[in-house]
């Protein structure tokens, strides 16, 4: 036979454990008085019966006979009056323990369904919200207990993965639009040159420079795609990693393509400071640093890579001799897709980059519980500083210093 679905619910089974606690608890109770009185009384059926006449005596001393009647002890007839004021006690026990149940099932199933409304306020919240729309929040009231407790880590996950989606999506829109224009070249001069019948061997030429340097932009595009998702999964393992020894490695990546361009790569690290962290993803924002200071430094600058200890945090610094900065860009390099129109030095257009190298960055320093922070003026150079919480150190709060720790 199916069970209704109620039976299943946790109210129903609440309120049959409270109603059979309460229940067992008032049995026991009665059990208890019912024993006491009985052995205090010592309740026993009348068990010997004497027959007694009734005599009337007449005024002339003579005795008219009336008739007989059974009569007991004294003490027998008090027994009988204990033994069946305890049958009474036992009947009205039964009753009242029976009626006791039926109550505290009534009594069990409106508190039971007082205590679980905020848990049907959570279930009911979390069936409106769908996957693609997460801005909904259950913000349970009242006062704060377990069911609160859970309310509030569901809405804080909630706003976690509301972030993540809406991070996805601007990434996913973001490529997308930065994919359509090398695409939309390539077309275009797929269409104009190469597959033009007229067109002269010079301009086929000319069109497949253009295309290389779209199928070039196209495939740093996806390389630093794929490295911003793949720090954002749980696959890294994290471990202890020299800020000195990660400059180094990054330096000499860079240091050929330095040398060409004239370029002098200068030192000036600390050893043995280390955080826990992703070696190559932490290579790989240096790198990311050397490959603008490379890019926009005059040719013979000089580009600096340091590291130390400041207070309770630990830096890594990669300064250089290039265009510099604009103070209202500074809060808007590190946003993905992020180009200026022109360089502040010579006027040259609009780099062909992706715009997602500082945003890397900033990505790979978060994720380690760092920050990244930018020192740069027109015409004087930029210094980007990757700041990590040392080990041990008392986090109050106020963030790392605000000052260049490489002059």
């Amino acid at each position: 036979m199916r069970l209704p679905g109620f039976v299943h619910s946790i109210r129903f089974r609440l309120t049959v454990l409270y109603s059979t606690l309460l229940f067992l608890l008032a049995g026991v109770a009665l059990v208890g008085i019912y024993v006491a009185v009985e052995r205090s009384t010592d309740p026993k059926p009348v068990t010997e019966r004497y027959e007694a006449e009734l005599v009337k005596r007449k005024a002339d001393g003579s005795e008219v006979v009336l008739g007989t009647m059974e009569v007991a002890a004294v003490e027998q007839i008090e027994s009988e009056v204990n033994l069946r004021t305890l049958q009474a006690l036992r009947n009205y026990s039964a009753a009242a323990g029976g009626g006791l149940f039926v109550l505290s099932l009534g009594i069990g199933w409106v508190l039971s369904g007082r205590a679980l409304r905020p848990a049907r306020s959570i279930a009911h919240a979390a069936r409106e919200i769908q996957a693609t729309d997460l801005s909904r929040r259950i913000r349970l009231e009242g006062t704060r207990g377990e069911l609160r407790e859970l309310s509030d880590t569901i809405d804080s996950m909630l706003d976690r993965l509301d972030e993540a989606f809406r991070s996805q999506r601007q990434l996913i829109d973001d490529a997308s639009h930065e994919l359509r224009s090398p695409l939309a070249i390539m077309r275009a001069q797929l269409d104009a040159s190469l597959k033009s019948p007229e067109a002269s061997d010079a301009e086929r030429a000319r069109a497949v420079q253009v295309i290389d340097r779209a199928a070039e932009r196209m495939s740093r595009l996806v390389e630093d795609l794929l490295a911003t998702a793949r720090r954002n999964t749980d696959t890294l393992a994290d471990t202890d990693v020299d800020l000195a020894a990660v400059a180094r490695e990054a330096g000499e990546d860079f240091a050929v393509l330095a040398g060409e361009r004239g370029l002098r790569l200068s030192y000036r690290l600390r050893d043995e400071l280390t955080v826990i962290g992703d070696h190559d993803a932490l290579r790989r924002a240096v790198g990311n640093l050397l490959s603008n200071a490379v890019r926009l430094s005059p040719a013979g600058g000089l580009i600096t890579i340091g590291s130390g200890r400041s207070g309770g945090w630990l830096w890594l610094a990669v300064g250089d001799h290039g265009p510099g900065i604009a103070g209202e860009d500074h809060a808007r390099i590190f946003d993905r897709f992020w180009r200026r129109e022109t360089d502040v030095a010579d006027g040259r257009p609009r780099d062909r980059h992706t715009g997602l190298g500082l945003a890397i960055v900033r990505q790979i320093v978060e994720s380690h519980g760092g920050r990244v922070a930018v020192f740069s003026e027109p015409g004087q150079g930029s210094t980007f500083v990757l700041w990590f919480p040392a080990r041990g150190a008392d986090d109050d709060g106020g963030g790392p210093p605000g000052v260049n720790p490489l002059p």
